[in-house]
């Protein structure tokens, strides 16, 4: 089995996952990858912007900025990012990932 090339703490909920012996669990390759991009998003302020927005024209600019933040992370292909909100405060996020594919849907709640 190849080695893991990025290992991070695995967040839930706003904090570390613990296991039973209460020690943080890790992450890696493309979970630590996804779990990196959803947090710049948060700490971007971008997502907040976006719960304050009415006009449709201005929110889908806060996704586009979203999108280029995203492709920012040199470990993304540029022009793969598509972000989309399912529902008032629920931004659904698809990238690809150069070594890994499809990040799959990384979820930022707002």
């Amino acid at each position: 089995m190849p080695d893991k090339k990025y290992i991070d703490l695995q967040v839930m909920n706003g904090g570390w996952e613990i296991d039973a012996g209460q020690q943080p669990l890790e992450c890696s390759d493309l979970y630590s990858i996804s779990q990196d991009i959803k947090h710049a998003i948060m700490e971007s302020g971008l997502a907040r912007e976006l719960i304050g927005e009415r006009n449709p024209a201005l929110r889908a600019d806060v996704l586009v900025q979203i999108e280029q933040l995203t492709e920012l992370d040199i470990r993304i292909t540029p022009g793969s990012a598509t972000a989309t909100e399912r529902q008032a405060g629920e931004i659904i996020l698809t990238a690809d990932a150069y070594e890994y594919g499809p990040t799959g849907e990384i979820r930022v709640s707002t």
